[in-house]
């Protein structure tokens, strides 16, 4: 057995270093995709980034069967191999990312297993990673250079390689909006530094910068955005902002591509720049979504010890796809595909995860929810509601198995909790819902623009985040936008055409009528008007097929991750 074990720990490894020399060979290919404006070819990359981890733990499992054999559900060896697999990373940089390479490994050899803290690494991750000095991590920038060698410092450090289309214009940008936004507020002293993190972030059309300054005996973190277009490389903002900080690294958003050597090292600076977010979020962040998904784990059980309300039924329409429950005093809900669909659903249960699929791969520019997926995810019976029980048992009880203590749900959904914008609007005021209805429709452009059509666009599919955004968050209805027909209705000319109780002209199944939209998408009386007017166009079959005709052309419409009234030069584009 003593072989056996080696073998496995072995391949784990060996596969897990192959996962990540790919991962990163693809992320440094960024830069040059900026440089050269080659956006498809950066969205292509990352969705090759996206699927290695599971093709690399797949080809992990193909090998480790073949050669355990009886060992394949067998306990003690498992223990073993962990055992052997902790020494051999022991001094990694990196081993909290191979804990969860094992994890998956394991995840998917040995059949049908829940969570074991013996088995696998259930509770070390981040918090046990080994702290290293960063001093190379980032750029160190004294105050007493004085401002504008220090932002010119900054600029000449990172130079992608292309002309600028005005440099000395962005570093007085820069040296006044600094001067705005600090120097009005705080004096600097000789202890006063700035540290500008040396990897670039790149997400779409766009390269961040994210640093720090000490200044006024606390951090003040910020973010310079780049953008590129046919003139050149320029700075298009400087963000101060935490909530905007949050948002840019938002579960609405795409992962980064960003060079890191020792990731733990990077989530904690982030970690102090980005307060808000959480390691998991940070983690996801930075393109390492499956250890994210580790780190989420590790703090849902924390906060399920640290807890005692009950499992409920989540509040909104219940939907004729999912069922979704939560935990009231955590901003999680847990979705799961019902046994059966009613009609007018027609659909299986293998093409809704071909949906989330789909998103998860795609660009989701900051308007659809990210997700996590799991199987055998295991909760204690004494914490689900007599309510959500019944529930379960007459929608998805093909999913449940049931322990002694605990309830195990073969696959689910994990995804932030949002209020249902039906309910938002049934009780926020006048003025907070002519913003809601202002941002339901640039949620569904920001889609449309994206290359995804919503299919189902009632509001109960959509979210209010705490900071006001909408997001989308049902998908098992979602097309490509360019696969859809928008057309005019026709015209009825004769009586009976007129009067006919269905539709008298034929609908292929991709058609969509616009002008229809105005009947179901808003309700509330008061507000209707508003959004009628605020987004006429959501009406106009033409300006569909326009925003199609783009994407068809190759054009990546760039979405903003910030307010574009904060942009230096709106005029420009991405």
């Amino acid at each position: 057995m003593k072989n056996t074990i080696e073998f496995t720990t072995k391949n784990i490894l060996n596969d897990f270093e192959l996962y990540l020399e790919e991962f990163n060979e693809l992320t440094a290919l960024a830069p040059e995709f900026f440089k050269n404006r080659q956006w498809t070819a950066m969205q292509a990359n990352h969705k090759k980034r996206l699927r290695l981890y599971k093709d690399f733990i797949a080809n992990c499992r193909e090998k480790i069967i073949q050669e355990i054999g009886e060992f394949k559900n067998n306990s003690t060896f498992w223990l073993e191999v962990k055992q052997h697999f902790s020494m051999i990373i022991n001094n990694r940089k990196d081993k909290e990312l191979a804990e969860t390479f094992y994890n998956s490994t394991i995840r998917k050899t040995f059949d049908n297993l829940a969570v074991d803290d013996s088995l696998m690494y259930v509770h070390e991750g981040y918090n046990t990673c080994d702290l290293h000095p960063n001093d190379n991590l980032y750029y160190t920038y004294p105050s007493a250079w004085g401002l504008q060698k220090i932002i010119r410092q900054i600029m000449d450090d990172f130079d992608f390689g292309v002309k600028y289309y005005n440099k000395e214009e962005d570093i007085q940008l820069l040296v006044r909006a600094v001067r705005e936004v600090i120097l009005t507020r705080y004096e600097p002293t000789k202890d006063t530094v700035t540290q500008v993190l040396k990897s670039v972030f790149y997400r779409n059309k766009a390269a961040y910068l994210i640093g720090r300054t000490r200044v006024g005996g606390k951090w003040m973190p910020f973010i310079i955005p780049f953008l590129h277009n046919e003139n050149g490389v320029y700075v298009d903002t400087m963000i101060f902002d935490p909530r905007i900080m949050a948002h840019m690294f938002s579960f609405s958003r795409s992962y980064f591509m960003v060079k890191t050597t020792i990731p733990s090292q990077m989530v904690s600076f982030l970690n102090a720049v980005i307060s808000h977010k959480q390691i998991h979020e940070l983690y996801n962040a930075i393109g390492f979504n499956k250890h994210g998904k580790t780190e989420f784990y590790r703090d849902f059980l924390i906060h399920l010890e640290n807890s005692q309300d009950q499992f409920e039924i989540a509040e909104g329409i219940k939907g004729m796809v999912m069922t979704v429950f939560t935990l009231p005093s955590y901003n999680i809900v847990f979705k799961l595909i019902k046994d059966h669909f009613e009609p007018p659903k027609d659909m299986t249960r293998q093409q809704v995860k071909d949906k989330y699929k789909l998103v998860s791969l795609h660009d989701r520019v900051g308007r659809m929810a990210d997700t996590h997926e799991f199987e055998y995810f295991s909760f204690p019976l004494d914490r689900i509601s007599p309510a959500l029980m019944q529930e379960l048992k007459n929608t998805v009880n093909s999913l449940l198995i049931f322990t002694e203590k605990n309830l195990i749900i073969k696959h689910l959904y994990t995804e932030r909790k949002m209020i249902p914008l039906n309910l938002y609007l049934e009780s926020c005021d006048l003025e907070d819902a002519k913003l809601a209805v202002e941002e339901y429709g640039n949620s569904i452009l920001q889609l449309a623009q994206a290359n995804i059509f919503p299919g189902d666009m009632m509001t109960k599919n959509f979210g209010v985040t705490r900071q006001k955004r909408v997001i989308f968050y049902d998908y098992d209805e979602i097309e490509f936008l360019t696969d859809m027909n928008f057309r005019w209705k026709p015209k009825a000319e004769t009586y009976e055409q007129i009067y006919a109780p269905t539709p008298w002209y034929s609908i292929a199944k991709h058609d969509v009528f616009p002008e229809d939209f105005k009947r179901f998408m808003i309700g509330r009386v008061d507000v209707k008007p508003h959004f009628l007017s605020y987004h006429k166009e959501l009406f106009n079959p033409d300006y569909w097929s326009q925003i199609q005709e783009r994407i068809r052309k190759g054009e990546l419409l760039h979405a903003f991750p910030y307010p574009k009234e904060i942009r230096f030069r709106p005029e420009q584009s991405a």
